[in-house]
């Protein structure tokens, strides 16, 4: 138990402070950049990282949707009730789930209906040949051309996305006051643990993106994407009355260097 405190105290303390929440859409924003003037003006050499078959990528970044919403529907859960004592609004606050998975559909789609859009059919990636009669991504790709079109990175747009909706869920840790020895303490800690680690995969899995893959705007409109999305629900939306709310807050709670008993 000693060790799973002092890892939610790192993550609390290190990672979840108000700088780093006030800042991590400008951080997420400037790593794009970063990333992809390496990849423009100083391409470094291939890597494990650069292989679209590497393991964070298959079994992570391809559903990363679904490890944050099936990390954070519990964490809100329990986090949430334990706050207000009142189902109707856990239930509430849930819905904000349903909200971004909405979002995460949509915009996928959109990307896909922008490239189909955008593109043409070629007989190979070197783009020299072009096959007209296969007019659509699909029979392009079932004819085994390859398609080319405006492809909106979707990693620069669900990555960041994920990382600020953890960033506003997560932060309700510190209102709680965690003891020891109780199921529930255990229970929010180790899935406070896993968001964190999550959080770090999905800002490496980002950079790799910037760094390796897409073009400069093809990633700064995805991520213009994820940053919308989420200042449209957390920052504007959610504040209304008419809405799945914001992550609840405790009047009463402790300070934030008390949440643990030392």
């Amino acid at each position: 138990m000693d060790a799973l405190e002092y890892i939610v105290r790192f993550f609390r303390d290190s990672c979840l402070n108000d700088s780093v929440q006030r800042h991590m859409c400008l951080f997420l924003v400037a790593l794009t950049v970063v990333g992809s003037a390496l990849k423009e003006l100083c391409p470094l050499p291939d890597t494990y990282m650069s292989n679209k078959r590497n393991v964070l990528n298959v079994y992570f970044v391809k559903v990363a949707w679904g490890w944050t919403l099936w990390l954070l529907l519990p964490f809100i859960a329990l986090t949430n009730f334990a706050l207000t004592r009142n189902v109707k609004e856990v239930l509430r606050r849930l819905t904000s789930l349903l909200v971004g998975t909405a979002v995460w559909y949509i915009c996928t789609q959109f990307f896909l209906f922008i490239e189909n859009l955008t593109g043409s059919c070629y007989s190979s990636k070197d783009l020299e040949e072009l096959v007209i009669e296969l007019g659509s991504r699909r029979e392009c790709i079932i004819g085994g051309g390859f398609w080319h079109g405006f492809d909106i990175s979707g990693h620069s747009f669900l990555l960041p996305y994920c990382v600020l909706i953890i960033v506003e869920e997560t932060a309700v840790i510190h209102d709680l006051k965690l003891g020891k020895n109780r199921l529930f303490d255990v229970l929010v800690s180790i899935l406070f643990v896993f968001l964190g680690i999550i959080s770090f995969i999905w800002i490496w899995m980002y950079l790799c993106t910037a760094i390796y893959f897409h073009e400069l705007d093809q990633k700064l409109f995805g991520t213009a994407f994820g940053v919308l999305a989420w200042f449209g629900t957390y920052k504007s939306w959610y504040t209304l009355p008419c809405s799945p709310g914001l992550p609840p807050k405790s009047a009463s709670g402790p300070k934030k260097s008390e949440h643990y008993r030392q």
